[in-house]
């Protein structure tokens, strides 16, 4: 899964003020009743990859999906990175910006290496504002973008780059799956 979000400052409130962010959360594993609200996607049984199970689930099969919850005020940001799963993102309420880098093209986006707790990460840290002394090569990366809405959802592909920003107060649901 991807790693912990950030919370952003508050540019309206003087001081260091941070957003709440429920970010990758197992919501619906915590509150049980709110998980009939949400049904997985037939979409998430659909692989490249032969099913063969996994530790999870103890035995042979498709691995299960999992889901997660983003909640959060505008502004929270899901730093550049990627997954080691396909994930199917759902925006529910509220609108997001997602920013999508073809893996071919990492080197450019200055992946974390030798940390393997963040290695799905890149060591740029604001996409908006890149330190180009720093980070010659990434603004050469050709990238893909696009605002989801409220019912939209977007396929993710497992190690596609990806940075997500929410533009107003949102909820989202990703299905992750092999």
């Amino acid at each position: 899964g991807a790693p912990a979000c950030a919370p952003v400052g508050d540019p309206t409130v003087a001081g260091p003020a941070t957003r709440g962010y429920l970010a990758q959360h197992q919501l619906f594993e915590q509150i049980p009743r709110l998980a009939a609200d949400i049904a997985v996607p037939d979409y998430c049984a659909l692989s490249a990859e032969a099913p063969a199970g996994d530790e999870a689930d103890g035995g042979p099969g498709p691995a299960p999906v999992r889901v997660n919850a983003w909640f959060g005020p505008a502004g929270t940001v899901s730093p550049l990175h990627h997954d080691r799963d396909h994930n199917l993102f759902c925006q529910v309420v509220g609108r997001k910006y997602v920013r999508l880098y073809d893996p071919v093209h990492e080197e450019a986006l200055y992946p974390r290496r030798g940390d393997p707790l963040h290695a799905v990460s890149s060591r740029v840290t604001s996409v908006r504002d890149v330190d180009d002394g720093e980070f010659p090569r990434f603004r050469s990366a050709p990238f893909a973008d696009v605002v989801l809405g409220p019912g939209e959802a977007l396929f993710i592909p497992a190690g596609w780059w990806h940075y997500i920003e929410s533009l107003t107060p949102s909820f989202s649901v990703s299905f992750w799956w092999r």
